[in-house]
């Protein structure tokens, strides 16, 4: 959750700061431009001042016109010499009263003859459009009208170049640039905590209800930091968490004390069907059917006490010897399936370790064999394997009877279920449930699935590595 929180609340920073940083670097490009643009006009000004005295000089007939049309064409050089600006004062025919550098004409095209008209209109030239960094042949050119007597009788023209000013914005746009970075940086310091302080509770809470999914019903969410909204969720999480594991244990008690309490009648009533079967004629079915009904209920009370004491028991988890461990069950089943007719063979590694309970391990290795035994048929093989896979332990038992549907396949484990083609088979129903029971209790797992061509392959899978520091 915390990396797909993250990266959205740095997009989101990101737009907002791109959002201010943008509108800043065209304003401070305008604002450089601008300040030259002030510059050339003030300039322009000068010249023009100087421009209307040698016109006037020449309109009155003045023998110094020709001496301040000089200076005129003086100051220009000079000022084109020392700032590299180029300058000149056209009259209205576009011919030039003087400029510098003295080559210069004015542009027959484009925003210069433009600039160039709007002065002679009697006004000055509108903004150039704005230069940036990377026009390394971009100019600024100004017109300002010379106006004697109410008449506008020449322009000044100020074409500049723009490599300075575009230095000077390149070096305002990297102050920019560095103090958005600057601000990124702390503005994802800032996301940062907010997800941790956000998301710890999250954390926390995803935990212990996956600890209570695996078994562990005494995972509790600790009291931690974050949002209000966050702890009062933790704390009705573990109000939930009391009553569910209230009900559970209720429920476990429930089942342990019935099936104790039951089997005293049971064994009671059990030795009276004895009695009356020495008062009946030997080979009666009705009393070996009964008989044998009395010893179904029997092990169905023992496997609900097993079963209760299963969801009860917490699991002792230690370093086990997995393959030996199977080995030793499969050995231990081998005469019983001798007797069946059924061979029992043993493949995969030879040596690997998992965390399991022993006894849990073995009663679920008990039931699984119990199982595929049951169910093949004489001639025919059971395989036990003994396999690693990823993070996970497993023993595959595999076997040749005649399998189940898909149907039964989802049903497979629950309490008390059989398929209805087994029900002759002897058996309660629970041996699976107990198995699933004690297996979960340590992180441990049961899985069905076809054997083909027949057959049904149960998976026993348990940790490589302690889940309780996992």
């Amino acid at each position: 959750m915390r990396a797909r929180l993250l990266p959205l609340l740095v997009v989101l920073m990101a737009g907002v700061l791109l959002a201010l940083g943008f509108p800043l670097a065209v304003s401070l490009a305008a604002g450089q431009q601008q300040r030259v643009v002030v510059d050339r006009i003030d300039d322009s000004a000068r010249f023009a001042a100087l421009a209307q005295f040698v016109i006037d000089a020449e309109g009155s007939g003045s023998t110094g016109a020709t001496e301040r049309l000089e200076t005129l064409q003086l100051e220009l050089a000079r000022y084109q010499q020392l700032y590299g600006i180029r300058v000149g004062i056209f009259l209205r025919d576009d011919n030039a009263m003087a400029r510098a550098p003295g080559w210069w004409e004015l542009p027959e095209t484009g925003e210069g003859r433009r600039a160039f008209q709007e002065a002679l209109a009697g006004r000055r030239s509108h903004d150039p459009a704005q230069v940036w960094p990377w026009q390394s042949h971009g100019k600024l050119l100004v017109a300002s009208p010379v106006v004697l007597d109410g008449d506008v009788v020449a322009v000044v023209v100020t074409e500049s170049p723009t490599d300075q000013m575009r230095a000077r914005i390149l070096d305002g746009w990297l102050i920019i640039i560095a103090g958005l970075a600057a601000a990124m940086l702390v503005a994802f310091g800032a996301a940062l905590v907010l997800t941790r302080w956000v998301l710890k509770p999250v954390r926390t809470l995803d935990a212990a209800a996956h600890g209570i999914a695996t078994g562990r019903m005494n995972s509790r969410v600790a009291a931690a930091g974050g949002p209000p909204e966050l702890q009062r969720l933790a704390h009705s999480f573990n109000e939930m968490a009391d009553n569910v594991e209230e009900v559970l244990e209720q429920q476990r008690a429930f089942v342990a004390d019935a099936s104790h309490q039951l089997r005293n009648p049971l064994a009671a009533l059990l030795l009276r069907i004895e009695l009356l079967a020495l008062e009946l004629p030997e080979g009666n079915e009705e009393i070996a059917s009964v008989r044998t009904e009395g010893k179904r209920l029997t092990q169905v009370l023992d496997d609900l006490l097993d079963l209760a004491l299963a969801e009860h028991t917490s699991a002792e988890l230690r370093l086990t010897d997995i393959a030996g461990l199977t080995a030793e069950r499969v050995a231990a089943w081998r005469p019983y399936a001798e007797e069946k007719g059924v061979r029992v063979t043993e493949t995969g590694r030879t040596a690997v370790t998992g965390w399991a309970d022993p006894i849990a391990l073995s009663s679920a290795l008990d039931a699984v064999i119990d199982n595929a035994l049951k169910f093949t048929p004489e001639g025919e093989e059971v395989e036990v394997s003994v396999t690693s896979a990823g993070s996970f332990v497993q023993v595959v038992v595999a076997d040749r009877g005649p399998g189940l549907t898909d149907e039964e396949l989802l049903r497979v484990g629950d309490r008390f279920w059989r398929s209805g083609r087994h029900q002759n088979i002897k058996g309660s129903g629970l041996g699976l449930s107990i198995s699933r029971a004690l297996l979960a209790a340590g992180g441990g797992s049961l899985a069905y699935e076809k054997n083909p061509p027949h057959g049904l392959r149960v998976t026993v899978a348990v940790p490589r590595s302690d889940p309780h520091t996992s």
